[in-house]
């Protein structure tokens, strides 16, 4: 029995917060080390400036060196034994060369602010990914099954199966990717799609994990286990984003061993050169130390991958997945956007107005009805509007076997003993007749398939598109950021591509298209040097989504195969979103330049002090932690949610 819907007019349940991950301060081990080693300096300051015992003073000292020194102690020690120079163990080895000359003071100050900036660094990655996992925390953990005998049984929701049923009541949040099969109401899909109303949903309609149910008993079966639903999989995306290196943070990588080993060197000479003047060693290795100190590359080395992370984090959190830091960086140098056109700028489910028959053995409804048949193993857009006409005109599709899908041209199948293809009319024999139809279809903005049964034309089928409510707001919002009006990339015709383009504002487009030819489009872009994003949903636009400097699949409506290639997908299929990722990642990138700018002059400047004048080590520490801290800080200001209002 179908739980009858609850009327709308009462008020729509607050939905339950689900607690929201968010790491404490001490409850990092970095945290914790940096606060005992900051406590013990403090002693030991206060030791030294009152009457206590020099030894007293010295002790605590010592004590700091070992709780803030450790742990980047021992990990310079074990990259040191994989012939690697840790830049963590030259702060060390700076600090105890302070103590060994009796600096003791700046030596401790030094480990305390390395410690606290490592902590500040660990708290930053931990809040990071806490804004990714906590996404899990979206999905409830237990959920009311239905058996099929009517009674109902709670159970874990990661326990679901694929075609179970279950019952969502108001105020709970549902728990798997699934379709409404009875009932219907309101669901608050923020947390997913960003959409700021709750959505109606009634018999058909999909419903994600984590999201809340206001008003309404919705009746569901299970499409998806929890592991693979899509709030998961934003999480598992985003996590595994995080664990890349972007192509800048690589070339860094590389750099920083060869850097490291120069700046040993050069330290040496600091420190043996000016002995050989007559300088006292004293003063000849305190300044070695406050070289070796600030020429270290530690703000560089953490120029890149925050702010990247960061935008990678706050895009999942809108709906947007990018799969790596590499795919962050490259959306920020995009310089055209290329749309597809079918499931992209339009619905992509499209609706039969017209049939057409050219054989005297078949009337309108038997060649909907093996057109259906032969389609209905086809996940394209146009194969979904053919085979909902034919169950809304009550027709029964017979089984259809030896099914083959060829991208961009069509498919065929056997259906009642006979061979059924359908496809584009440049890809498919037509008689004259069709021809003439599908002419007239075509000037009126529809997409004509054909039919043949056995290599012979049996008539021809229309269907029109929708064109999604936020594509011309899309298109604009593209514009603005990449500069160049965006292209329409298309298999369709050129009256229905125009048609489109001339809605949403697009100046130029391709029509007709297989998939080679749009990549041979995106290729003629890389050729001129033009760095161009992909913006698709099917099976046809994967090759040109791999071909393109980024790729970018609406993930809703899109094929397995086409998700796996791009490099974001966009969850809830809101074009918009679009433009706003290109301009976060834009962001991000000038954020990153900043980023090493200032930590390049920081190090220049302290670096030419050091070797013409005299500075202080106290004061090369505060310059040399001060602008490690200013780089993190400046990158995790991408993880804000304002910063995506920013861009959007």
């Amino acid at each position: 029995m179908v739980a009858p819907t609850l009327s709308t007019t009462r008020s729509t349940p607050i939905a339950p917060t689900p607690p929201t991950r968010r790491t404490r301060l001490f409850a990092l081990p970095e945290t914790r080390w940096a606060a005992t080693a900051l406590a013990l300096f403090l002693l030991g300051l206060a030791a030294q400036l009152s009457d206590a015992p020099p030894a007293l003073a010295w002790a605590l000292y010592l004590a700091c060196y070992a709780a803030g020194g450790w742990e980047p102690g021992l990990a310079g020690l074990r990259a040191l034994r994989d012939r690697t120079l840790d830049v963590d163990l030259l702060m060390v080895v700076a600090a105890l060369g302070a103590a060994a000359i009796g600096q003791i003071t700046d030596g401790a100050l030094l480990i305390v602010i390395f410690a606290t900036s490592g902590a500040l660094e660990a708290l930053a990655t931990a809040r990071t990914e806490d804004s990714v996992r906590g996404l899990m925390d979206l999905a409830p953990e237990t959920a009311t099954r239905v058996d099929a005998d009517g009674r109902e049984h709670p159970v874990r929701a990661a326990d679901l199966t694929v075609g179970d049923t279950v019952i969502v009541r108001p105020g709970e949040r549902i728990p798997a990717d699934a379709t409404v099969i009875g009932g219907g109401g309101e669901v608050d899909q923020a947390t997913i799609t960003g959409e700021p109303l709750p959505v109606d949903k009634s018999v058909g309609d999909e419903v994600f994990a984590g999201t809340h149910n206001g008003t309404g008993v919705l009746r569901l079966r299970v499409d998806r286990h929890a592991g693979d639903s899509v709030v998961a999989r934003i999480a598992a995306l985003v996590e595994r984003a995080g664990r890349t290196k972007a192509t800048t943070q690589l070339f860094i990588e590389r750099v920083e061993q060869r850097y490291s080993l120069g700046m040993v060197a050069v330290t040496l000479a600091v420190f043996v050169v000016p002995l050989l003047f007559g300088d006292p060693v004293r003063r000849a290795l305190l300044r070695a130390m406050t070289f070796m100190i600030v020429a270290s590359p530690c703000a560089i080395v953490l120029a890149t991958m925050p702010p990247l992370l960061a935008a990678i984090a706050n895009a999942g959190r809108h709906g947007v997945l990018v799969k790596s830091a590499v795919a962050m960086e490259r959306l920020g140098t995009v310089d055209r956007v290329a749309f597809d056109k079918t499931g992209t700028l339009t619905h992509g489910t499209p609706e039969l107005v017209e049939t057409h028959c050219a054989d005297s053995d078949f009337d309108d409804s038997e060649l909907l009805r093996v057109t259906a048949a032969a389609e209905h193993a086809s996940e394209h857009p146009l194969a979904a509007a053919i085979v909902r006409a034919a169950h809304s005109g009550g027709l029964t599709l017979p089984p259809a076997e030896e099914f083959t899908a060829r991208p961009g041209r069509g498919i065929s199948a056997m259906v009642d003993g006979h061979r059924i293809a359908v496809g584009s009319p440049a890809s498919m024999p037509a008689r004259a007749e069709i021809a003439t139809v599908v002419e007239r279809w075509e000037a009126l903005g529809h997409t004509a398939v054909v039919v043949t049964r056995d290599d012979r034309p049996i008539g021809a089928l229309a269907v029109r598109d929708r064109l999604r409510p936020e594509a011309i707001r899309a298109v604009a919002a593209t514009r603005r950021v990449t500069g160049p009006t965006p292209t329409l990339l298309t298999g369709d015709n050129h009256t229905a591509a125009q048609r489109i383009a001339a809605e949403v504002g697009i100046t130029e487009f391709r029509a007709g298209l297989l998939p080679e030819d749009k990549v041979h489009a995106v290729r003629e872009w890389h050729t001129a040097g033009t760095r161009v994003a992909v913006v698709g949903d099917g099976v046809n636009d994967a090759p040109a989504l791999a071909a393109a400097h980024t790729g970018i699949a609406l993930g809703g409506a899109g094929s397995d195969l086409t998700l796996r290639t791009a490099d974001a997908v966009v969850v809830r299929d809101d074009l918009t979103t679009v433009p706003a990722v290109l301009a976060l990642a834009r962001r991000a990138r000038r954020t990153v330049i900043a980023n090493l700018v200032v930590a390049a002059s920081f190090i220049g400047a302290l670096v030419i002090w050091d070797l013409v004048g005299t500075l202080p080590l106290p004061l090369g520490v505060a310059g040399h932690e001060g602008s490690t801290i200013i780089v993190g800080l400046n990158g995790l200001r991408l993880l804000r949610r304002a910063a995506w209002a920013e861009s959007s």
